[in-house]
């Protein structure tokens, strides 16, 4: 979706603050996002997302799936289905990162995104949902909390754990993995807040993605490019 944080998220993995460059099919620059975010240059999905700093990475950012962009939705089903069939490793595409924020008001699955995780068929290519600004549930966590009896300074405390607990039992999940009208759930989700953060921890993404991926060797690819996680990167080089 539109305004999930994905450029931060981006900038978090890579473990950079400098905004990515927009590359066209013929390798030619055609954009920048700025400091906010916004892209500077023609938003495609074909084009390639890249930090200077971390150039392993090449990222592709397709519009947001809002209510009624049927075209857009056609544009990435075919993008994807193009880089499924890709026999060279560079151009193939090896996870799909679904971004969904939940500090929206109202924080249902659109009916693109229903129709996304049921035709949309991404092969042997992965999917993880992520749920970003989780953030924003610490506050409803903390107020059930209160409304409980809990003292303030341990409602705060217990708040992230308690935002955690419920959103697993919640009917965002339940909907995900459990509905009828989901023909194909991800492989997988994260929750990830405060990704706005400087201290911001996408370990829990990183190891889920690496753990995702169905080839060791792009398992083994993806961690060593990951510059932000050295512990991740010792618990590959140990346990693959």
């Amino acid at each position: 979706r539109a305004n999930a944080g994905k450029t931060t998220i981006l900038q978090r993995v890579c473990n950079t603050r400098e905004n990515p460059e927009i590359y066209n099919q013929r390798r030619g620059k055609c954009g920048h996002r700025n400091a906010s975010g916004t892209l500077r240059g023609l938003h495609d999905i074909n084009n390639e997302m890249v930090f200077r700093s971390n150039p392993g990475f090449v990222f592709h950012d397709s519009r947001g799936f809002e209510a009624g962009s049927e075209s857009e939705f056609d544009k990435v089903k075919a993008f994807i289905a193009d880089r499924s069939k890709e026999t060279r490793i560079q151009n193939r595409l090896h996870v799909i990162w679904y971004c969904i924020p939940v500090d929206e008001a109202s924080r249902s699955f659109t009916r693109v995104e229903m129709k996304f995780f049921s035709e949309c068929d991404t092969g042997s290519i992965p999917v993880i949902v992520l749920f970003t600004k989780f953030d924003a549930l610490y506050e409803i966590a903390y107020a059930e909390l209160r409304s409980k009896g809990v003292s303030r300074e341990k409602a705060e405390e217990l708040a992230p754990k308690h935002a955690e607990d419920s959103f697993a039992i919640g009917p965002q999940l339940k909907f995900l993995y459990n509905s009828k009208d989901i023909q194909r759930p991800p492989t997988c989700h994260v929750c990830l807040p405060n990704m706005d953060k400087d201290d911001a921890d996408c370990g829990p993404l990183i190891e889920r993605t690496a753990a995702a991926l169905n080839d060791q060797v792009m398992e083994q690819l993806f961690v060593s490019t990951t510059q932000n996680n050295l512990e991740l990167c010792m618990k590959y080089a140990v346990e693959k």
